[in-house]
């Protein structure tokens, strides 16, 4: 069979399995649709959030940013993991101690206002929507490649099939459903890790092959002969300054992104969110201590397999010839010498790849069998799918659970809370699906863009509202605004209108750090000229930090207390 027959067997197979999941798991009323009926076990929501959080630009992107950037590229790896370390430890027990159903919930009663409960309605909207673009995109990308359509056909596709369990099993269905997508994606990641391991170092760990053997140093000479920096080589593409940032901003946007921090709400205690934090972690170290060793495999094989070489010798690779079609690699012998030479310029170098294509484009220079490579193709549209469900949900639920019913209607029925949510997931996938069509960057830079403005908004008030109990609403807007709109304004003006990084050349995947230090700072100064939150208040804060898994002192806010 060939790899396009795979591929249409291994992803029919498992979207029949997600599809069946997400019907058996359909449900009629709001706690089941937004938190799952808060039931699942710890070690199944330790799978599901790493699904969930290890997207098409865990699977698909990271690697191939880790491949291109070398030593720069860890930032990625530092970033995302120390973020959810800071979530487990500071965040997820006492949200799901609080006891609500999203991140806007928490906000607008922690703040005791309806206002601060709306901002963190178009944050958490802004964030999800930036965030899902990069899936989307993920999707057209393996559905382009493997489908041999466009990758706005493949975006289609997509929001097609996400859509299906994300409207008909809510929380609930994504759950389950994302439980089998981490089993697909981490078994599609580590085994053509090990097969091309085995092939270049003798030794199928790629960890231990990473670490012990020579193929780093053979890369760094490679390099060098080419023209580039050492793979190994600190700092050679950014500065020491904007790789802190850009760390420190995935670090704490991991930490206060609403669809991951939405997860601890679905168990049943306290005590199991703290557990299942501690599977995900788990979970996400098999697949994140492997894409060091994935990332400089590719770039190994890719060189060799490119450089120096003839456009006839090209085309007679299967695999080039397929993905020059998608117009995600090209080649050109420019300088006529019957060449093809990889160079540090883009002008003159006569290869050009795409970064979200290395990971998928492995195994197959690696001549791997078409049954890996198609394995690998149905991981990341998992890894895709799955994370673009959940963002989804958040967008559903900040608007049917956070808007609709806290604001708008309040004697909105179960079924129409349902409906709403429904609704609101379908407008979702739309918008998602143009952005994913006309992405304002590569995948794992779409998602950085998120996490900035994740670190920006939601980390300072969430943190400040656990264990401040001081600050009160007129800060926590006060920061919410000045953190997102100062974040976004920068990322928006560089990217798209070419304003220069002006503050201290930082890039704008760090600048959410900036956002956050501004956000804790004018959170902090404002509370303090104000006057203090209500004393019950007080007094809810105090109980989200004791020990014992009691409900907080406070439940609802009265209407009447709300701004």
């Amino acid at each position: 069979m060939s790899v396009e027959a795979w591929t249409t067997l291994f992803v029919i197979l498992s979207f029949i399995g997600y599809t069946y999941i997400g019907w058996r798991s359909r449900v009629r009323d709001s706690k089941g649709f937004f938190i799952a009926d808060q039931g699942i076990p710890a070690i199944a929501n330790g799978a599901a959030t790493a699904a969930d959080w290890m997207s098409a630009a865990s699977f698909i992107s990271m690697a191939g940013l880790i491949s291109t950037l070398g030593y720069d590229g860890s930032i990625y790896l530092m970033g995302w993991t120390g973020g959810f370390v800071l979530l487990a430890l500071l965040l997820a027990p006492y949200l799901r101690k609080f006891g609500k159903y999203t991140v806007p919930d928490f906000v607008g009663d922690r703040y005791y206002s309806n206002v601060a409960r709306l901002v963190a309605v178009v944050a958490a909207i802004f964030i999800s929507l930036t965030y899902v673009a990069g899936q989307m995109r993920g999707v057209g990308i393996v559905f382009s490649r493997f489908l041999q359509v466009d990758v706005e056909t493949g975006v289609i596709i997509g929001m097609v099939i996400v859509g299906f369990f994300a409207v008909l099993g809510g929380m609930k269905g994504i759950t389950w459903t994302q439980v089998a997508q981490y089993s697909v994606l981490i078994v599609a990641y580590l085994i053509p890790a090990f097969a091309i391991a085995w092939i270049l170092t003798d030794n199928p760990i790629p960890q231990l092959a990473f670490t012990f053997s020579d193929i780093v140093p053979k890369l760094n000479q490679i390099q060098v002969d080419l023209g580039f920096s050492e793979y190994t080589q600190p700092f050679a593409n950014k500065s020491m300054l904007d790789v802190l940032f850009i760390t420190i901003a995935l670090m704490v946007g991991t930490a206060g992104l609403p669809h991951v921090i939405v997860r601890f709400y679905t168990v049943p205690n306290p005590r199991a969110a703290r557990y299942s934090a501690g599977w995900a972690l788990l979970f996400i170290a098999l697949l994140y201590t492997t894409a060091p060793s994935i990332a400089s495999f590719a770039r190994y094989n890719l060189i060799d397999s490119l450089h120096n070489k003839t456009i006839e010798e090209v085309q007679q690779l299967d695999w080039a010839t397929k993905w020059k079609n998608t117009e995600l690699l090209k080649y050109e012998d420019k300088n006529g010498n019957g060449r093809l030479e990889l160079t540090p310029d883009e002008e003159t170098s006569e290869v050009t790849i795409d970064r979200d294509i290395i990971v998928l484009s492995t195994p197959e220079v690696a001549q791997l069998s078409p049954l890996v490579i198609a394995l690998v193709a149905a991981g990341g549209l998992a890894a895709a799918l799955s994370t673009a469900s959940g963002l989804l949900l958040v967008i559903s639920s900040s608007i049917a659970h956070d808007v609709y019913y806290r604001l708008y209607n309040p004697q909105a029925s179960e079924a129409q809370r349902v409906m709403v949510g429904r609704i609101m997931v379908g407008f979702a996938i739309a918008v998602a699906g143009y952005f994913g069509m006309y992405p304002p960057g590569f995948v794992a830079q779409v998602v950085a863009f998120a996490f900035g403005l994740a670190a920006a908004s939601f980390f300072p008030v969430i943190l400040l509202g656990i264990f401040d109990k001081r600050t009160n609403r007129e800060g926590a807007i006060s920061g919410m605004i000045v953190g997102l709109t100062f974040t976004a304004f920068y990322i928006i003006g560089v990217k798209f209108y070419n304003m220069p990084t002006w503050f201290f050349d930082i890039s704008p995947e760090g600048i959410g750090t900036v956002g956050m230090i501004l956000n804790f700072i004018v959170t902090l100064v404002v509370s303090r000229l104000t006057p203090p939150p209500p004393l019950e208040i007080q007094e809810m804060v105090d109980m989200l930090r004791s020990p014992e898994d009691a409900p907080p002192a406070l439940g609802d806010i009265g209407e009447e207390q709300l701004d």
